[in-house]
């Protein structure tokens, strides 16, 4: 158990389970992209701890790159996305994966999606270390998923609650 500021959280996910379903990921995308040279876009700020192991493991020639969105307030999804950091490389004809670490309203990754497509890119896949199919408002295609887990509110591995919580090596849940 770990307290963050009012709230008492459950280990949920260990550090072991999720650095290897990171690297089962990060093979799947080394073959998907196999002599490709991918642009990487990583969500900040919760996607930093996911995408920093994840492209450890990948040895293709690639680009990384950042951009920060926003709709959270303490645990609850706000519905408006706000971006905040913009995208500035050029993405015509090139293959790009969006590195998210939780997609579940799916309204932030609609919004970025919409972003991206309209700048022309060959491809687009999203790899999230985290996804909540019951709480999915806008549908999206996630290709890469390290897992699926109920709609409760996680911390760690990047992760926060009011900011606090995101150096946690492991993943905590809310208890309902």
């Amino acid at each position: 158990m770990i307290t963050i500021h009012d709230k008492t959280f459950s280990p949920f996910i260990s550090r072991d389970d999720i650095e290897n379903r990171i690297a089962e990921l990060a093979a799947q995308i080394n073959s998907d992209y196999e002599g490709r040279s991918p642009l990487f876009i990583v969500v900040l700020n919760g996607a930093f701890l996911f995408a920093s192991e994840l492209v450890k493991n990948i040895p293709l020639s690639c680009e990384i790159t950042f951009v920060r969105l926003s709709s959270y307030t303490a645990t609850e999804s706000t519905g408006k996305v706000r971006q905040i950091i913009g995208l500035e490389e050029k993405l015509t004809n090139r293959d790009v994966i969006i590195i998210e670490d939780i997609v579940d309203t799916g309204l932030t990754m609609h919004q970025l999606l919409l972003q991206i497509h309209a700048l022309k890119p060959l491809s687009v896949e999203i790899a999230t270390l985290l996804h909540k199919p019951e709480a999915i408002k806008k549908p999206v295609d996630l290709r890469y998923v390290g897992f699926e887990i109920p709609n409760r509110f996680v911390v760690g591995y990047g992760l926060d609650y009011d900011g606090v919580g995101r150096n946690l090596n492991a993943l905590y849940v809310l208890p309902e």
